[in-house]
């Protein structure tokens, strides 16, 4: 069996997500979680952008910016929710994050059930040439080390 992409990252954010969980349980709105999640990724040194403004484009033009909980180590898109049961259209949300960002991998992550419900959830459409230089010019240079061509598609 092939070896998950960036899985030591992504089974760090998951047992952050596993203490905030268990210290808080469920119950609470969704920015909770968040704000619980940051300072617990904070304590564990793993480098985020919270509430990330990502631009989208059409035809090359810019027609909107969406934001993503978390962007990981200018890796991973973390979605968070805290309702009582992941639906198919958060999936569907997900998926189209990657998919417009042009990210490979993704989080799913939901605290509003008993137990904490995670997803990890793959862009088959990712295309490692493109990157989007609008994302980088925002945030720190520390976290982020674009090299590519800017994003053309979507």
């Amino acid at each position: 069996m092939a070896e998950l992409k960036y899985k030591e990252l992504t089974q760090k954010i998951i047992g952050a997500a596993m203490k905030v969980h268990s210290t808080l349980g469920n119950g609470f709105q969704e920015v909770i979680y968040q704000r619980a999640l940051a300072l617990q990724m904070e304590t564990e040194k793993v480098p985020f952008v919270r509430e990330c403004n990502m631009p989208i484009y059409y035809l090359e033009t810019h027609i909107s910016d969406r934001r993503v909980d978390f962007f990981v180590a200018n890796k991973i898109c973390v979605e968070l929710k805290a309702i009582q049961k992941i639906e198919p259209v958060h999936f569907t949300q997900t998926r189209n994050y990657l998919e417009a960002f042009n990210v490979e991998i993704g989080l799913l992550i939901n605290f509003g059930a008993v137990s904490l419900e995670f997803k990890r959830l793959e862009n088959p459409k990712y295309n490692p040439n493109l990157i989007n230089h609008q994302l980088f010019h925002h945030y720190p240079k520390n976290l982020f080390n674009p090299t590519k061509s800017t994003f053309r598609r979507l």
